[in-house]
């Protein structure tokens, strides 16, 4: 494999309905989208997950431009690449920015698949030919609102509800949702807004039969979620405390979880996700994808990732309709009867709309490896 050019493109989608989490509401998502190209004439695809603001992890659609532009790619352009496992290696050099790299990475994992002629899925190892799905439901103005999105929720056919929490809007919603929705799939995600101090609070939440509350305690933290998993019936899911998959062993191995949400740019790409995939295969540990409210082409990874067989839970893998009202690739990613059936064509499955993604980007870059050129154009989109 052979890669010849790669090409920055940063976009701005406009999200469906604004989505709020105890740390802030989105109302659009800035993407950059990479392209890989190789010499055989073929492109693949990557996407950034980033927001523009460092309230997830430090990252930022800025910081990743700079990085990509910067580090990554001319760490590409110093050997060929053979195989996408390679590229950890080649990016070790640069500490942390997972997402700058998944989203590199990702391109080249998918060129490799359409050189090969074989689905993502499949190069990846993966066995499934369609995955559940799960949606995720923000932070509401009123409980009617959050009861009526889950009521349309269910009907759409959805396999597994999750809903935000945070303190004051956790044990009396969460009690209300089981009054009204006894027997459905139910979890709650904290986004990292309570304490140590809050155990006795959080015990309350053992009483509604949730498959998991996600990483309740600090961002950063595998201690804590140890001393709490102690203290609780519900399973306790690690969500941003996990980047690698050391990360994931430390964190089964001390008693911190008893599942794991896999975010691919949050761990840095495909390659450190199959590693992780492994590790908790082992430990007996399930996994489910999660979402980083990704346009159709990070939405194609996630599904292909999902493929592999320890991913048990439905994941946050909502078509491309439940976030925008155009998505970015064609055909778009649909669901049916709470099912997504994955691709088999080569790569991702999924070819990116590239008349659009051009009409709405607002800064791109081409940097031409076997001419070590790059051209740059900025427009004048107001952000």
């Amino acid at each position: 494999m052979e890669i010849t050019r790669i090409t920055l493109r940063h976009i701005k989608m406009d999200l469906l309905y604004p989505f709020t989490t105890s740390v802030g509401t989105e109302y659009d998502k800035e993407i950059i989208v990479v392209e890989a190209t190789g010499k055989s004439g073929k492109s693949g695809w990557g996407e950034s997950v980033s927001i523009v603001q460092p309230m997830y992890n430090e990252e930022t659609v800025q910081t990743n431009w700079h990085i990509m532009n910067d580090f990554l790619i001319p760490l590409l352009m110093k050997a060929p690449i053979n195989h996408p496992d390679d590229i950890t290696e080649r990016f070790s050099f640069v500490r942390g920015n997972f997402n700058a790299k998944a989203a590199i990475e990702g391109a080249i994992w998918d060129l490799y698949a359409k050189e090969k002629n074989e689905s993502l899925a499949k190069v990846l190892g993966g066995t499934k030919e369609k995955i559940e799905v799960g949606v995720s439901v923000g932070i509401q103005t009123t409980e009617l609102k959050l009861l009526q999105q889950i009521e349309n929720y269910l009907q759409e056919g959805y396999r597994r509800i999750k809903v935000k929490i945070k303190p004051e809007w956790d044990i009396k919603i969460l009690k209300s949702i089981r009054k009204h929705f006894p027997q459905i799939n139910l979890m709650a995600d904290a986004n990292c807004a309570y304490t140590l101090n809050d155990i006795d609070h959080l015990r309350a939440l053992d009483e509604f039969n949730l498959m998991m509350i996600e990483q309740p305690l600090a961002h950063d933290d595998i201690i804590d979620h140890a001393k709490l998993q102690a203290k609780l019936e519900t399973p306790l899911c690690l969500d941003e405390s996990i980047h690698s998959a050391e990360d994931a062993r430390k964190a089964i191995e001390l008693g911190s979880c008893r599942i794991i949400n896999l975010k691919i740019g949050r761990v840095g790409g495909l390659t450190e996700s199959k590693k992780i995939h492994d590790v908790c295969l082992e430990k007996g540990v399930p996994l489910w994808c999660g979402g980083m409210l990704e346009a159709g082409i990070g939405r194609a990874h996630n599904l292909a990732i999902t493929s592999l067989a320890n991913f048990t839970l439905p994941g946050d893998t909502a078509p491309s309709a439940h976030y925008w009202k155009k998505d970015i690739i064609s055909p778009e990613v649909e669901m049916k009867d709470g099912y997504i059936y994955l691709p088999a064509t080569p790569g991702i499955g999924y070819e990116p709309n590239l008349d659009m993604i051009e009409e709405i980007s607002f800064r791109k870059k081409t940097v031409d490896f076997e001419n070590s050129t790059s051209k740059s154009c900025d427009s004048q989109i107001q952000i």
